[in-house]
């Protein structure tokens, strides 16, 4: 059982419309439950943020919590790194992309830790800056295969993990294999960032924002891993050790 010292993380929750029955078109807030277990496994508790439009009740949200996980979903807006609409974008949300850049400017003031998982990563990214390709068909080589076929807990392509990060220190090990559900992907870096993983085609598969307590952002999706793979639990871990300490230093 976790006791009070236990951080409290707030996890972004996406939008899920109702298609079919009665509730036609209704809204409902989701968020899949293989990150709210991931949460409790690596001894955190989690609470559901969903998207709010006003920016007060946003950063009233955020006060609540010890560390931020950015989920996956929908592709972020390209507007918002000054592109227009690639025929191969796929649905977007300009709600949640408004809140949840909201949500990071709060937590970067606050030294906050965060945890960005594949919109996760992408949206982080452009919050400071960089750019996507919208589609992976506009990648200059040949690419793996990034949205897989096989199971989603299991791994599938390589990554490469570069030396002196966070993942490295996590790890222990050179490469791992990676599971991977996606379409877009970090085209240009936002300053400030190391990429700390790329797959075997160049692609950039995490990145770590340089001199900040704890801001990781993955291209795979490391909730649907825990079961199976004790590294990936340890980065978890890793990133609710960063909350508590930030909590026990009453930050």
């Amino acid at each position: 059982m976790k006791n009070s010292c236990s951080p409290i993380i707030g996890l972004s929750a996406s939008m899920l419309t109702i298609d079919t029955g009665r509730l036609l078109g209704r809204e409902r807030v989701f968020v899949g439950q293989d990150y709210v277990k991931a949460i409790v496994m690596a001894g955190g508790v989690p609470i559901i943020l969903p998207i709010v439009e006003s920016q007060e009740q946003a950063l009233r949200q955020l006060e609540l919590v010890d560390g931020l996980i950015l989920s996956g979903g929908y592709d972020v807006d390209p507007h918002l790194f000054g592109e227009e609409p690639h025929h191969l974008l796929e649905a977007t949300y300009l709600q949640r992309d408004l809140y949840e850049m909201a949500l990071l400017q709060k937590a970067y003031q606050k030294n906050l830790p965060v945890l960005g998982i594949c919109r996760g990563i992408q949206l982080i990214n452009v919050a400071f800056g960089g750019s996507l390709y919208q589609d992976l068909s506009d990648y200059e080589q040949p690419i793996l295969q990034h949205c897989q076929k096989n199971n989603l807990h299991q791994g599938t392509h390589t990554v490469e993990i570069a030396e002196e990060t966070i993942l490295k220190r996590v790890f222990k090990q050179n490469s791992i294999r990676t599971n991977s559900l996606h379409h877009q992907a970090i085209k240009e870096l936002a300053k400030g960032f190391t990429v700390s993983a790329r797959s075997r085609d160049g692609m950039i598969e995490a990145i770590e924002k340089n001199d900040y307590s704890f801001m990781v952002g993955l291209q795979w999706h490391p909730e649907l891993m825990v079961d199976t793979d004790e590294p990936t639990l340890a980065l978890f871990e890793t990133f609710i050790t960063a909350c508590k300490e930030r909590k026990s230093n009453g930050e």
